[in-house]
Parts: C-alpha cells; sequence; structure tokens
C-alpha cells in the first residue's frame, strides 16, 4: 500500500513539475515578446534599478538609453510597464494605436468611495461616459468662442496677482515665494470659470479649506506607493497614501458641494448673472441619454469641479515658476524678452490677450519651458485595454504604458543642445512646431484622445501671466544669490516642481 502510495505521489510530482514547466516557457515566450528592458528581480521586479537619488523619469530615461532607447519594458513589483521614450515610438503609438491604449492606470491612492461615479475624465476608462466628458470640455468649457467671452475675468486674476505681489513685497523690498502667487491665481482663475469668484481672499475661509485639502490631495497623489507595485498590499495601505487621500478629497467634495448648493438655492447673489459659468453649464446639462445619463448627479458635478482645480492649478503654477527661474538663471534671454515686452507694449499699457500674436520670443520661452519642464514628466499613464503589436514587440492588455515627455524633449538626435534653455530653436519659421499633439517630439500635454482638453486656455493663460509680470516689474535674485548659482535641480510630485522652489524681488517699473 505505501509503495503504491509513493508510486503516485512520483506521478503526481512528475505531472507537476512538467506543468510548471510548460507555464514557464509559455510565460518566457511572452516576455520574449515583450520590448527589451533589464532583468527583472524576484517579487520587486526593476524597482531597485531606478535608482534612489535621481527623479524617475532621469531614471527611466537612463535605462532606455541602454536596454530601449524607443520601447522598453519595466516591471515594477508585478507591474508590467512599458515605457515610450522616443519621438518615433511616441508617433506609433498615437497615430496607430490610440483606441487600444486609450485605457487608464488607476493606482491605489486614486480608488475610493467615487472611484465608479461618472465625472472624472483623467481616470475613467475610455468609453461612452468619457466620451460625454471630453465633448463637455471641448464644446462648453474650452472652446475658443467662450474663452474669448472670458478674457476679462482672466485679465482681472492677473491684475489681481500684480497687486498681491505689490503688497506681499513691500513694493520691492522683500523677496516672495514665486510659485505661491502663482499657484494662488491659477486657483482663482479656476474658481472664477467654475463659480464665477474668488475662492482664495481674506473674507473666504471655504476657499482657504477648499485650497489646503485640494493641495494635500496633490501631495499625496505624487507620493510612491508600494501598494500600487505589491498587490498583496493593497488592503492593507500600509503607508496610509489611499485613506490620508481620500479622507483629503472627501472634505474638498464637502466644501465644493457647499458651493454647488448656494447656486441651487440661488443665494450666492454676487454671481454676476450675465455670463454663464461651468457650474451654470453641469447644473443646466440635459442629456440625450444615449450616450451617458440625462443629468448630472451632485457627486458627478464635484468629481468634474474637482478635477478642474486639481488639474489646472499645479500644472500652470509649475510651468510659470520654471519659465520664471530659467529666466533669472539666463539673463540674456531675460533681457532679450524685456526688450520685446518693451518694444510692443509701452510702460503704461496693459498687456492683453491680443497683443500675445506680436510677442514672439515670449511663446518661444514658453515653449522652450514646456520642452525642458513639461508639467507632467510622464503623462498620466495609460493601459493597454487590448494587445498590440508595436515596433516589432508586443503590448499586453492590461499594460501600464508611460510616456517619458521629459525624455522625449531632451533627446540629442532630435534637438540641438538638448539639456539648453535656447528659445531661439522655436523661432525657426520652417522648424516651427506647436504643443497641440501632432509634433510628436514636442507633446508635453500629451497627444491623441487622451491629450490635455484645456490648451486653448493654458496657451492664453501662461504667456499672459509671465509677460505681465515681466512688463510690472525687475526682477532680482534674493538672498545675494547669482544667476549661474541657482538651484535648478527638481522634485517630484503630481508636477514637475523646482527642488528649491524661486525667490525673488519685484521691483516696480520705472514709468
Amino acid at each position: 500500500m505505501e509503495y503504491l502510495q509513493l508510486t503516485g505521489y512520483i506521478i503526481l510530482l512528475i505531472i507537476w513539475v512538467k506543468w510548471a514547466n510548460y507555464r514557464r516557457s509559455r510565460h518566457l515566450d511572452k516576455l520574449r515578446l515583450l520590448p527589451p528592458g533589464p532583468t527583472p528581480w524576484p517579487v520587486v521586479g526593476n524597482i531597485f534599478h531606478l535608482g534612489f537619488v535621481k527623479v524617475p523619469h532621469e531614471s527611466f530615461a537612463q535605462l532606455a538609453r541602454v536596454h530601449g532607447p524607443n520601447v522598453m519594458t519595466l516591471w515594477l513589483g508585478s507591474m508590467c510597464t512599458v515605457v515610450i521614450s522616443s519621438s518615433k515610438a511616441a508617433h506609433e503609438m498615437f497615430k496607430n494605436h490610440d483606441v487600444a491604449l486609450a485605457g487608464r492606470k488607476v493606482y491605489e491612492c486614486m480608488k475610493g468611495d467615487f472611484g465608479d461615479e461618472l465625472g472624472s475624465m483623467i481616470t475613467a476608462q475610455y468609453g461612452p461616459n468619457w466620451r460625454l466628458l471630453r465633448r463637455l470640455s471641448t464644446t462648453e468649457f474650452f472652446l475658443n468662442s467662450r474663452l474669448d467671452a472670458t478674457s476679462a475675468i482672466r485679465s482681472r486674476c492677473i491684475e489681481k496677482l500684480v497687486q498681491s505681489i505689490q503688497d506681499a513685497s513691500g513694493n520691492g523690498t522683500k523677496s516672495i515665494d514665486v510659485g505661491r502667487f502663482f499657484f494662488v491665481m491659477a486657483f482663482n482663475l479656476i474658481g472664477n470659470l467654475m463659480f464665477s469668484k474668488d475662492l482664495l481672499d481674506s473674507k473666504s475661509k471655504k476657499g482657504e479649506e477648499f485650497f489646503y485639502h485640494a493641495g494635500k490631495v496633490m501631495e499625496y497623489g505624487g507620493k510612491p506607493n508600494i501598494a500600487d507595485f505589491v498587490p498583496l498590499l493593497k488592503s492593507l495601505d500600509p503607508q496610509g497614501i489611499r485613506k490620508n487621500m481620500q479622507y483629503h478629497v472627501r472634505e474638498a467634495f464637502r466644501i465644493a458641494g457647499g458651493f454647488i448648493e448656494e447656486r441651487m438655492e440661488g443665494s450666492n447673489e454676487k454671481v454676476d448673472k450675465k455670463r454663464k459659468d461651468y457650474l451654470d453649464v453641469l447644473l443646466e446639462y440635459c442629456g440625450d441619454g444615449v450616450e451617458g445619463p440625462s443629468t448630472f448627479s451632485s457627486t458627478t458635478i464635484n468629481i468634474i469641479v474637482f478635477e478642474m482645480f486639481t488639474a489646472g492649478t499645479d500644472t500652470t503654477t509649475s510651468t510659470l515658476e520654471w519659465a520664471m527661474a530659467e529666466l533669472l538663471h539666463n539673463p540674456h534671454i531675460y533681457e532679450r524678452l524685456r526688450t520685446e515686452l518693451r518694444s510692443t507694449i509701452t510702460p503704461n499699457q496693459k498687456l492683453e490677450e491680443k497683443d500675445i500674436d506680436n510677442l514672439p520670443y515670449l511663446k518661444a520661452v514658453i515653449k522652450e519651458t514646456l520642452r525642458l519642464h513639461p508639467p507632467l514628466p510622464f503623462l498620466v499613464p495609460h493601459k493597454a485595454m487590448q494587445s498590440c503589436q508595436m515596433l516589432g514587440y508586443t503590448i499586453p492588455q492590461e499594460t501600464q504604458v508611460l510616456v517619458n515627455v521629459w525624455a522625449i524633449g531632451r533627446d540629442p538626435k532630435i534637438w540641438e543642445d538638448a539639456s539648453v534653455f535656447k528659445p531661439d530653436r522655436f523661432l525657426d519659421q520652417d522648424k516651427m512646431v506647436d504643443y497641440k499633439g501632432q509634433h510628436f517630439e514636442f507633446i508635453p500635454f500629451g497627444s491623441g484622445r487622451r491629450m490635455c482638453p484645456a490648451i486653448p486656455l493654458v496657451s492664453r493663460v501662461l504667456p499672459m501671466a509671465l509677460g505681465t509680470l515681466l512688463h510690472k516689474f525687475d526682477w532680482v535674485l534674493s538672498d545675494g544669490v547669482k544667476a549661474k548659482e541657482m538651484d535648478m535641480n527638481e522634485r517630484m510630485g503630481i508636477t514637475l516642481r523646482k527642488a528649491v522652489p524661486l525667490k525673488a524681488i519685484p521691483m516696480p517699473c520705472d514709468g
């Protein structure tokens, strides 16, 4: 009897070994079809290949130069990730596989009480609900005719930015945290577009609370979360990131819900009823019920409102702070831009949006800033909704796809003196490129279906804000810091920010 049992165990062991070898060979065949990449370690994958000193996009770029300059595979724990690092691969992705790769990889911190609710254009998977939100953005929020009608709002927000800088700097006697003022301006601009009022002023305690919770959400959203890479830890949330993130989301929703209730009850008497704001559009929405709901729930409106703030403030702030930093770091470029502004706009004049087309060097400075310092060094993560073949490799379904726009913007095969801040490269009419998604060597706002819908607004706000501050003030670095000694290192959050915030003294211009 024992002999028969032993024989049975041996037979089962042989069958199990053969089955395991078969599964392993199938797995290796699958791996061989993936783009090249460094050999992953058990459990942690390639996480230790990224190092602990450099920011992730730079580590990814270095690995890509060795293992796959166009497309590369990395295993972040158990998460299979394909990294796009060249304009060639980006062109292939967005032109030939845009639908297949239009899914969205949703991280653990983004999953919460509202994860399945319509309203998130950032995290929603490609489908009817997402298309509805996208159509609403392009036809209601960021349509050029609507933006033309709201030019006075942007002008007023920038005038308040100038006044607040004058007050805080003691009329040119104190240094200021430049990024902080840009953030408040961007936050109030979104507040006016959404609710027709400033949310950050001395009278708005609710606005200050909303500002705080929105900032904490962006902070936690930028933290690396081990639960994303080790599935067994998802339910444990060992770093508390999802718990903290969702707390601040709920608090922000509570405050935004109060603004919405005020509007619905007609208690907000200060709203300018001559102009329909974004909240009016959402409250009055009446769909056909074929693709998406016939009306939006309060939770859906909350999500849309919140994403407007989170997507529109930090990205604007980081770009403007980097632009100002690069100008102060390169005095000859700063002086050339000041000369253009002064020759086009007299000292007593106010810069207006209609003047921007007459300021090509200002626009070139904005473009060069976006090339060197894209707001998101990786586009918001894509996900393969179905397997596809790209550049001779297989990208399996459910794979995370990261587009390293930071690396693409610094590719020495495309850009001469790729790491040098040279706005002149965007003045050559024969090589004119823009950031609207068709020039794949320059896609700071993405391309294809998932491209940022707010580009028409961004292209107005960035040059207006930067140009106005250079027109109104002479900027001097604080604490005796010399231009070439500035700390130009990066730090990662949701967006790419300066490691050391820019501090400078704004001195009123003569005249």
